[in-house]
């Protein structure tokens, strides 16, 4: 008889190891070599087929002694350009990179997981997929799936998990449908002409016209979408100037455009048409120019229902009760997105938000920290969801 939860305890202290050390050592979207290293030679010692894909990613396949589908389990491993402040024994220890959005514990979790299906092997029809996927906070699924990882075998099936803070720990976000929000990043440069504060004049004040296309722009979501749908319009930086009597010759500002629309591939093309329709009216008017341009981003993720139920179903197995899980959606962005408009799949939100354990800031903080006594519940998760899916 298998007793997942003595398996997944006795592997625990291991678990929390992995996810220390991944956390001690950050590195970039595509600077990833130390973990994709580990993570290689860790999935190779248990015997899996391993192969780098898209750079720095991971993918290792376990083959059941049965032919069947594939499902796919996919983490993310990059970390942020982020300070940390914890203070924790093992914080970064490299400067101005942090694991703040728990891309540490999804790396570990999904490690911890392969170890555990693998002593399945011979139960197994069909295959597992252990993706590793680097760079998610710049759509790193997407180069992934350019490159095959969704094929050889063909994937049938995806599931994937985000700790996270904004739930408590011992509960689970779960929702059918649209679950986190498309999101376009932007970068946009005003142009102007520069010049001395004491002859405005002579000069096409750019910081000006950033402070009037900013403030505009805001009017997109409050009078031209409708309400009941959700949408925001944020920026997030803003750099211009060298001096307090200098007239700076541009702006750069850089932000994010993050929605949930029903009819997603037609209503973004007009918001984004509405979004650079504000920006010129609002240069043309001030007689300065701009630059655009979108880095590439993701659309909304998309959880199936069916999927979705096999999530429910190995939750409750995992906690005995179906009262810990909750309806929960955000405008978050999240490149698993491109995983579910390709094949059935389900992603969903592991509550790991305790405050007399400092793990209630929100994510990308440089307080950010996750409740190590949950991530023993993400592996055992993993580890049903695969079974409820292959029938096992």
């Amino acid at each position: 008889m298998i007793d997942l939860k003595k398996e997944i305890q006795n592997l625990e202290e291991e678990l929390i190891d992995l996810r220390r050390d991944f956390h001690m050592h950050p590195e970039l979207g595509y600077e990833e070599f130390r973990t994709s290293k580990i993570v290689y030679d860790y999935l190779e010692g248990l015997g899996l087929e391993v192969k780098k894909v898209a750079k720095t990613g991971v993918v290792g396949l376990l083959k059941g002694d049965k032919p069947g589908k594939t499902v796919m389990l996919r983490a993310d491993i990059d970390a942020l350009p982020q300070n940390e402040k914890t203070d924790l024994a093992f914080q970064s220890t490299t400067p101005g990179v942090m694991h703040a959005c728990g891309h540490d514990a999804h790396t570990a979790m999904l490690l911890i997981a392969a170890k555990v299906l693998t002593k399945y092997k011979d139960s197994i029809e069909g295959n597992v997929k252990f993706v590793f996927q680097p760079n998610e906070e710049e759509a790193g699924a997407l180069d992934m799936i350019n490159e095959g990882v969704l094929e050889n075998p063909k994937v049938d099936a995806a599931f994937s998990t985000h700790i996270w803070t904004p739930v408590e720990s011992g509960k689970i976000g779960l929702s059918s449908g649209p679950v986190m929000a498309a999101t376009e990043e932007f970068e946009l440069s005003i142009i102007g002409k520069a010049g001395h504060t004491s002859a405005p004049h002579t000069a096409l004040d750019p910081i000006l016209a950033s402070a009037n296309v900013i403030q505009a722009l805001q009017s997109i979501q409050t009078r031209e979408v409708n309400p009941l749908l959700p949408i925001t319009i944020m920026i997030g930086k803003v750099h211009g100037g060298s001096g307090r009597n200098i007239i700076a010759d541009r702006v750069d500002i850089g932000g994010t455009i993050r929605f949930l629309f029903p009819e997603e591939e037609k209503e973004k093309k007009i918001l984004l048409d509405r979004f650079e329709r504000v920006i010129k009216g609002t240069c043309d008017a001030m007689d300065v120019k701009y630059e655009l341009k979108y880095i590439p981003s993701n659309p909304s993720l998309m959880n199936d229902s069916k999927m979705v139920a096999l999530v429910r179903e190995a939750s409750k197995e995992t906690f005995g009760t179906e009262e810990n899980i909750q309806e929960y959606r955000c405008l978050a962005g999240e490149d698993f997105a491109e995983f579910t408009h390709r094949v059935p799949s389900a992603f969903y939100f592991l509550g790991t938000g305790n405050a007399a354990k400092n793990t209630h800031y929100p994510h990308h903080h440089p307080m950010f920290d996750i409740d190590e006594e949950t991530l023993k519940y993400g592996v055992e998760i993993h580890v049903r969801s695969v079974f409820n899916y292959l029938g096992l």
